[in-house]
């Protein structure tokens, strides 16, 4: 049973803060839980979570099937890709690549993982702050609140698992 879903910045910029190497007994736990089949994720992000640097991304990788959610799956692929198909289409003038790459906005990468939460009803784990002082841009928090996603922070997942280093 996934409970859920993870950008790639809910893992990195943590890991910038706080690196394996010396909070082992933080990012351990987080492991089990990526190991677990809890977290979901879509091709897009899986393909950048595997080049985090450390032990991380080769773990993420090395773990694709209990992560991955792939079109074709045993899951409602059908309702996500409407809802991908949708929120691209409501959100096409924040997007990132259609909008000449305007840097702190969405990317499809990101609608992808949105659509994701969306669809599976699960909180987005993400370090992206919000944009919602910009009418030209919105971050993963700005879509989310919009859509009724529920957007955590890496801190506020670690206390909903009842981690502690």
């Amino acid at each position: 049973m996934k409970d859920y879903c993870i950008d790639t910045s809910g893992l990195t910029e943590p890991l910038q803060r706080t690196p394996e190497d010396l909070y082992p007994s933080l990012w351990a736990p987080v492991k089990n839980i990526l190991a677990s089949g809890r977290i979901a994720v879509t091709k897009e992000i899986f393909d950048e979570m595997v080049v985090i640097d450390g032990t991380l991304g080769s773990f993420i990788e090395s773990h694709k099937n209990e992560m991955l959610l792939e079109i074709g799956g045993d899951w409602s692929f059908h309702d996500y890709i409407n809802t991908s198909v949708y929120l691209q289409e409501q959100y096409r003038d924040f997007i990132s690549e259609n909008n000449g790459n305007i840097k702190g906005t969405v990317g499809m990468n990101d609608m992808s993982i949105i659509a994701l939460a969306k669809t599976l009803g699960l909180p987005l784990v993400n370090m992206e702050g919000t944009a919602n002082t910009s009418p030209k841009r919105k971050r993963i928090p700005d879509v989310c609140a919009e859509i009724g996603v529920q957007s955590l922070t890496f801190n506020e997942f670690l206390r909903a698992e009842s981690i502690t280093v």
